[in-house]
């Protein structure tokens, strides 16, 4: 049975799918001292995904400086709270590291919050933009392409809540760690597909896009 891929995927029908939370350890770093052990232990990994949150702003004009990055493994997920470890040589470290892929969303946005904070050269990114296309797909989300590869949906509640707060809550370390942790997942799907060419893509006329509701459906 080949797995059905939408080149577009409506987002209309998203909330009627299961959603998916990271169920990993989370892994809160709050000091500078901390960041070297967590580093070492990232990039002694195969594959990482990677994301960055930042407080929002509600003033016209004004742009907060990013607050939150996150990097996950398989069953791991660190979040560095740069408002309060700043930019350490671990972290600069992590960001130029040239051996561990790193797996994100629109890796230019991050990687230029990240600049603007403290320069560097960027190592191993890969951009899951870049490579979605290749197999025809033309969603750009990381909601879009996981309702899309996986037939489950990745809640957005928490993107706009305070990535500064003293403490995060719950809901802000799963939100947070599901974004990265998804990166992983797409990029690894989506190179089994190509390898394999196990799927059908079907080519949804703008006006009457039809894509599952259910995992169960994905495939055909």
């Amino acid at each position: 049975m080949k797995k059905l891929i939408y080149n577009k995927f409506d987002k209309g029908r998203i909330a009627d799918l299961p959603r998916v939370l990271f169920e990993g350890r989370v892994v809160v770093i709050l000091s500078p001292g901390e960041t070297e052990k967590a580093v070492n232990y990232l990039l002694a990994q195969p594959i990482l995904g990677i994301d960055t949150e930042t407080k929002p702003s509600f003033k016209k004009g004004h742009v907060n400086q990013v607050s939150l990055l996150q990097v996950a493994t398989h069953d791991t997920c660190f979040l560095f709270r740069l408002n309060l470890t700043g930019m350490t040589p671990a972290i600069i470290r992590l960001l130029e590291d040239t051996q561990v892929p790193k797996i994100g969303l629109s890796l230019h946005d991050d990687i230029t919050v990240l600049q603007r904070k403290q320069s560097f050269t960027p190592g191993l990114f890969i951009d899951l933009q870049k490579h979605v296309g290749e197999i025809g797909v033309e969603d750009l989300s990381l909601q879009k392409l996981y309702a899309n590869f996986f037939g489950q949906k990745i809640s957005k509640n928490q993107r706009l809540t305070n990535w500064e707060s003293d403490v995060l809550n719950e809901k802000q370390k799963r939100y947070a760690a599901t974004d990265a942790w998804a990166c992983i997942m797409l990029y690894e799907e989506l190179m089994r597909l190509e390898d394999t060419r196990d799927f059908q893509l079907v080519v949804v006329p703008e006006a009457s896009a039809q894509p599952p509701q259910t995992q169960s459906d994905i495939y055909v």
